[in-house]
């Protein structure tokens, strides 16, 4: 199974303008924005936050599933070991030996990971624009160890970002912050807290671009349900039956070799 387009928890978007709408989210259009000063600006707000709710990932085994080479970044020096799951559709980019070498396109739908082997899962520029979204996080249950932690990130429904196209949060699905807690609880994980983040704009002024840090505190404060995307951590729910029918047709990976 690849990574299509045209996920629709919405019945009032159809199959074809999600398809539309997903068309920048390759590794090409991706890396564009990042290196671009909007981009940078959004990498400073969103890893800023993600290293605040995971500030201690030493001796940790940490995936990313989707785009998450800017986010990951951040814990190559500290973490056991990193690594990127990009989807197929999506493609990947050339890059260092040593970062390459932990990369991997895949299908989101089996993960080719050992069981229980992943202490964080970042998710981001993935979960709005994949239509298997269940069997997805079915895997990432799989491969996150018993007291794990995944951050997901996705365009928030009611935030600016999700209505322009012009940035990789204006493609795909976007959730609420209740859609996205439900999905997580409806296929196996305990929401642990939600944020709304992104609140600065995106716009290319400079001036708006480098009060960034301050919109965010702005926007915390009194406009709370309009960041441009939803962030939500949560654990591993270990006591819910498992489907065996899946499992016991899935291939058996062995534990990760050392780093």
């Amino acid at each position: 199974m690849s990574f299509l387009p045209g996920f629709n928890h919405d019945k009032r978007t159809t199959y074809n303008s999600v398809r539309i709408r997903n068309m920048l989210l390759d590794a090409t259009n991706l890396h564009e924005f990042y290196t671009s000063p909007l981009g940078l600006t959004t990498k400073r707000v969103i890893g800023k936050h993600i290293r605040e709710v995971w500030p201690e990932v030493k001796n940790m085994n940490v995936l990313g599933i989707g785009y998450c080479p800017p986010y990951l970044n951040a814990f190559r020096s500290e973490a056991k070991r990193v690594i990127s799951v990009m989807p197929v559709s999506q493609g990947i980019l050339q890059q260092p030996n040593k970062v390459a070498s932990q990369s991997c396109l895949t299908s989101e739908a089996e993960l080719p990971l050992p069981d229980l082997s992943m202490d964080r899962v970042l998710i981001i520029h993935a979960l709005e624009c994949v239509e298997s979204v269940r069997p997805m996080m079915r895997e990432v249950w799989r491969v996150l160890s018993g007291n794990g932690r995944i951050i997901v990130v996705t365009p928030n429904r009611r935030g600016i970002w999700a209505q322009l196209e012009r940035t990789p949060f204006g493609c795909g699905q976007p959730y609420s912050a209740n859609q996205l807690s439900r999905l997580l609880r409806d296929t196996m994980f305990i929401p642990i807290s939600s944020n709304g983040i992104l609140y600065v704009p995106p716009s290319k002024s400079r001036m708006v671009m480098s009060s960034a840090l301050a919109w965010e505190s702005i926007g915390r404060y009194w406009f709370s349900a309009l960041g441009g995307v939803i962030s939500v951590e949560a654990s591993k729910q270990i006591y819910a039956e498992t489907t065996l029918g899946a499992a016991s047709r899935r291939k058996v990976y062995s534990t990760l070799p050392s780093p």
